[in-house]
């Protein structure tokens, strides 16, 4: 019972360092610029779930990194309309397809699987509704809207 506890107590807050700690949608949603109607917007997010907490690796948008999947955290990038793919690579690269339209919101959201030596991060197209729900618990992890790596990324 006691080597339990000192698992437990010795696990427990490298879980919780992995796991995102910014404010909710709900908090800075007034602080999240109105989209150009020209551009589409794509918020990548992960469930906070614990399982697989140490296996965050980057997001590519058409082979640019724009951030990470983290345990519990969201961002989003605006982008010019047309094909996008996302893509995340721990011991296999996985890929995600669509299209992103003008004025369009897209939710992606990236799922942890079961690997070989390491978890396998799936990204996954998800529609408005679970989307917008899912993304109401999960904490912001990208710079101050409008700054930052993800802007290189907004003139592609």
């Amino acid at each position: 019972m006691k080597v339990n506890r000192l698992c437990v107590s010795l696990l427990l807050p490298i879980v919780l360092a992995a796991c995102a700690t910014g404010p909710k949608l709900s908090e800075m949603g007034s602080s999240i610029p109105t989209l150009n109607p020209e551009q589409g917007r794509i918020y990548f997010y992960r469930s906070g779930s614990a399982f697989g907490a140490a296996v965050q690796p980057s997001i590519l948008l058409n082979g640019i990194v724009v951030g990470e999947s983290k345990p519990g955290g969201f961002f989003f990038v605006d982008q010019a309309a047309g094909n996008k793919e996302v893509s995340t690579s721990t011991e296999v690269e996985k890929k995600l397809s669509f299209t992103l339209d003008p004025g369009q919101t897209r939710y992606v959201r990236t799922v942890i699987g079961i690997g070989l030596f390491v978890g396998r991060v799936y990204p996954e197209l998800v529609d408005d509704a679970t989307g917008q729900k899912e993304l109401e618990e999960a904490s912001y992890i990208g710079p101050p809207p409008g700054q930052g790596a993800k802007a290189e990324a907004n003139a592609q």
